[in-house]
């Protein structure tokens, strides 16, 4: 179930985290972070690609309520959305690129497909 992972981290510091990396994401294209960051990094960003794909006013409100970059979000509603238009889910993919050398966490890839 997603939003369940506590992350070793405080309540508050795990939402800034996962706001910081959802805006990374959009961003950049894709982050190299561990699997299980990831794995609760993907249905955040795939729910703010769903609103951004219906840019009423509240969607937008929505989106710049969670992303923290403003530049982000109108990069997401005129750049990223338009090109998922005829797809209705399955916007990020999580490639598994081995092991940390320091603690050997389990490593990957999430991206924009």
């Amino acid at each position: 179930m997603p939003g369940t992972r506590k992350l070793g981290r405080p309540t508050d510091h795990r939402k800034a985290m996962l706001r910081g990396m959802v805006t990374y994401l959009f961003e950049n294209g894709k982050i190299e972070t561990t699997v299980y960051r990831a794995k609760e990094v993907r249905p955040i960003a795939e729910k703010m690609i769903t609103l951004a794909k219906n840019p009423t006013l509240a969607n937008k409100r929505a989106l710049l309520g969670y992303i923290t970059k403003e530049a982000v979000v109108y990069k997401l509603i005129n750049e990223i959305a338009p090109k998922y238009e005829e797809r209705n889910g399955g916007y990020t993919r999580i490639v598994r690129t081995g092991m940390r050398r320091g603690d050997a966490a389990e490593m990957g890839i999430i991206e924009l497909i």
